[in-house]
């Protein structure tokens, strides 16, 4: 027998009530009282001091209390403005995300304009690392900005003849490639890196026969420096297997 639905909750209800507040905020579409003073701070000039923050101390550091304190008002004010940090969170991805790539001016094609769109999707992240914490893959309130980024990348993969969905995993895949290089960035630590690539040596020495492929890889230098680009090598590989799948399904302009 089907299990009986589970009757609505309080707590179902507000929180239903707190995405709705997300996405009017979000989407400027937020009620505006029609009497009183003109509010002194916006959603938006908010959003841009916490993105300071959150640039100089990380995404940890940033609090209501912290926020308001750069406007000299209290972290009760702010809630006139922001429901609370998650909102706040989310109006600071849409601020750093403002400028939305025009990927025409990259050239005719769709590989030369994917290849724009993570280029400039990879300074977004060099510029805020904290962006990584704050998108995590989860289904989150997404605004315009978010979602212009999403529509230009599949835009730019139309004329492939790829299906919908085909140019949906695409761009998981490009996303993914960036996401993945922008967490290396933020957990890099130098002297931790040192001392890792010592340790592991070491340990590769005594335990050779264990290993024989990862020690002839490092003896090889697979872990040296090297002038490798790591974004656009992995952009190239995955590239290269998107025009195979489209040399596969028919004719398109590359």
């Amino acid at each position: 027998m089907p299990k009986a639905a589970r009757p609505r909750s309080a707590g179902d209800d507000k929180k239903q009530r707190d995405l709705q507040a997300g996405v009017a905020l979000l989407w400027g579409e937020q009620d505006r009282p029609a009497r009183g003073p003109k509010p002194s701070l916006t959603p938006q000039r908010i959003a841009g001091s916490a993105v300071a923050l959150a640039d100089a101390e990380g995404l940890e550091a940033v609090s209501m209390s912290k926020v308001a304190a750069a406007f000299n008002v209290s972290a009760m004010a702010l809630y006139r403005y922001v429901p609370g940090k998650t909102e706040l969170v989310e109006l600071m991805v849409e601020s750093v995300l403002a400028d939305v790539p025009d990927l025409t001016t990259a050239g005719p094609g769709w590989r030369p304009r994917l290849i724009a769109w993570a280029q400039r999707s990879w300074q977004v992240y060099q510029a805020h690392p904290w962006l990584i914490a704050a998108t995590a893959m989860r289904r989150q309130v997404m605004g315009p900005n978010q979602l212009g980024w999403l529509d230009a990348a599949l835009a730019a993969m139309e004329p492939t003849g790829l299906t919908a969905a085909q140019r949906h995993q695409v761009f998981l895949l490009l996303a993914g490639h960036v996401r993945s290089l922008a967490q290396q960035l933020v957990d890099f630590d130098e002297d931790h890196n040192r001392e890792w690539t010592r340790l592991t040596n070491e340990l590769l020495t005594r335990q050779a026969d264990r290993f024989p492929a990862l020690t002839r890889a490092v003896a090889d230098g697979a872990f040296a420096p090297d002038d490798i680009d790591p974004l656009a090598f992995g952009l190239e590989r995955i590239l290269d297997g998107v025009q195979t799948l489209i040399d596969r399904t028919g004719p398109a302009s590359t």
